[in-house]
């Protein structure tokens, strides 16, 4: 299903920027226009996931007892362990991004390990290593670069019809771009949407059974939560999606257009979760 997504966002990406490389270049700039989204969907395909790590200033990490913590976790997974990184940010935050488990990496802010205790590090890790299993983690580095992309078409697209308009007094290019200042945005909410809420959901549940432990998962998550509206440090927009909570949301309520599942909900899953692991133990016994 993740291969479907990534297929379609590729897709999506290149008949937009065709589009509206037709609409103000005619056929030189759709040729242009088709040449670039090559690129683009190579680039987004093999560095995304560099591109994001390297915009957070992250810093691979390859001994001590975090790297020691999620190669015991990766292995518990069944996953090749993946890259670790730290990002200097007080944030108590955290994602993973790459193309498939054998290319992954995990990034964690500092505030999250200043913030929580070794077993919800755990949860958290657990979590991020379930979107690498699940192979969530291709789409939504995909998405985060898509999203920028989208961001620099508007900007574009009005630079240029306001130059074109400037000198060949030219209207018909107003309402041309005008369009085009409504279509991209729209085109970044369809992306968004590919961004499915349910992920969250199962990493939650897949991560609760990784670490053995959904309370600790809950507790953490709870801690983040508090953390991401205490310490409002800059986030790219683009990117805010990937972490385990959305720092830009407020993450309340779940709706068509989050990127997260409400908070509350997740934790009551997980405390859901416990209790039915306890109970089947008590079986079992």
């Amino acid at each position: 299903m993740n291969t479907i997504k990534t297929w379609i966002l590729l897709a999506s990406l290149t008949a937009l920027f065709m589009t509206i490389g037709g609409v103000l270049g005619g056929e030189n700039g759709l040729l242009l226009a088709l040449i670039f989204s090559i690129v683009m969907n190579i680039g987004s395909y093999w560095f995304s996931d560099k591109l994001v790590l390297r915009l957070y200033g992250a810093k691979e990490i390859k001994r001590g007892n975090l790297y020691t913590l999620t190669k015991k976790l990766a292995k518990r997974a069944k996953i090749p362990t993946p890259k670790l990184y730290i990002i200097e940010n007080n944030q108590a935050n955290a994602f993973a991004t790459g193309r498939n488990p054998q290319n992954a990496s995990v990034a964690i802010n500092t505030g999250l390990i200043n913030m929580l205790s070794e077993t919800e590090i755990s949860g958290v890790i657990a979590h991020e290593l379930a979107h690498i299993r699940n192979r969530d983690t291709l789409v939504m580095t995909i998405t985060a670069t898509l999203a920028g992309a989208i961001t620099s078409l508007i900007n574009f697209s009005m630079f240029f019809g306001i130059s074109a308009t400037s000198e060949d007094n030219d209207r018909g290019n107003i309402f041309l771009t005008l369009i085009i200042a409504f279509l991209a945005p729209f085109a970044a909410m369809l992306v968004q949407m590919a961004i499915s809420r349910t992920r969250e959901y199962s990493a939650d549940r897949v991560g609760a059974l990784i670490c053995k432990n959904p309370l600790a998962l809950a507790s953490a998550l709870e801690k983040i939560e508090q953390s991401v509206h205490q310490n409002t440090q800059k986030i790219n927009q683009g990117t805010a999606h990937l972490f385990i909570i959305n720092p830009l949301h407020n993450n309340k309520m779940d709706n068509l257009f989050s990127t997260h599942p409400n908070t509350k909900n997740r934790i009551l899953k997980l405390k859901q979760l416990d209790k039915m692991i306890k109970k089947k133990t008590k079986k079992t016994i």
